[in-house]
């Protein structure tokens, strides 16, 4: 099993400015669309629809996306865009080089008024995510990664501290973070996340997004999501593997492309797996 989705060999360092490059424009994007959020969710002026997942979406995730494509058309037009809210399958461009956007993680929070939620965007270039940005406006936090450059947390690129994952060793003595246990029924994991959260010292709903900055933090040492889209992966990669995390799916893919997601401090990553990955209702 992979423990990272990054590169296999350090990147040059024209690439490595490349791609700070575009970690600056990320940052730049998101000052923009953070204030555009922000004050949606200050004024509670939106209708909430309903997706055919049955989903919500409102209009300041629609917003959000459209402010995001329209200047990553003017400062990356040959990349391509993977968005979550845009029409058909959201992806536009012709180039190898992929953005991918979730315009507001945690909808469901968003429209309660709860403030744990997020824009999140990310680089994907060669089957790699390389960069990654979570922005939560609400909770004044942000943080980023680049492939080789370290995860990091702050307010801007000048004024930030570096991420480091726990050491916690032994599932007795971990945190777990999750979502809602809804999911894993669904799926047929229940049993298998029962099971390991019976095993670990601590479990919280931390949920969406934040379950994985903590984990990059060193706040929870485990988390874990049954099903989830691109969109709402890519961006955390880079952070939790760059902070000395391990992101795979349940099933042991590295990456956000499994379709699920178990991250961990990487010293617990094997038992885990023994848990999610095996055990089914």
């Amino acid at each position: 099993m992979s423990e990272t989705s990054a590169t296999s060999r350090p990147a040059s360092p024209e690439t490595r400015r490349r791609w700070r490059d575009d970690l600056r424009l990320a940052h730049t994007i998101t000052d923009q669309v953070d204030r555009l959020t922000q004050a949606r969710f200050d004024a509670r002026d939106f209708t909430v629809e309903t997706k055919p997942d049955l989903t919500p979406v409102t209009e300041a995730d629609r917003e959000a996306e459209r402010a995001i494509r329209e200047r990553l058309s003017r400062a990356r037009g040959r990349d391509s865009v993977l968005g979550e809210e845009m029409p058909t399958t959201g992806s536009t461009g012709s180039t190898a080089r992929q953005w991918v956007v979730d315009p507001i993680d945690g909808t469901k929070n968003f429209v309660r008024g709860v403030p744990v939620w997020a824009t999140l965007i990310a680089l994907v270039e060669e089957g790699q995510v390389v960069v990654g940005l979570v922005s939560a406006p609400a909770l004044g936090r942000r943080w980023w990664a680049t492939t080789d450059g370290g995860a990091w947390t702050g307010r801007s690129l000048s004024s930030a501290r570096r991420l480091q994952v726990s050491r916690v060793a032994e599932l007795t003595d971990a945190s777990l973070s999750y979502s809602s246990l809804s999911g894993w029924a669904g799926t047929g994991r229940l049993r298998g996340m029962l099971a390991l959260i019976q095993s670990c010292w601590r479990s919280r709903a931390y949920g969406d997004f934040w379950s994985y900055m903590l984990l990059a933090e060193g706040a929870v040492d485990l988390a874990a999501e049954p099903e989830l889209e691109l969109y709402d992966m890519a961006a955390l990669v880079p952070i939790v593997t760059e902070a000395g995390g391990t992101f795979t799916s349940l099933e042991g893919q590295a990456g956000p492309f499994g379709g699920s997601a178990l991250a961990s401090n990487t010293l617990l990553h094997p038992a885990a797996t023994q848990y999610l990955g095996t055990l089914t209702d």
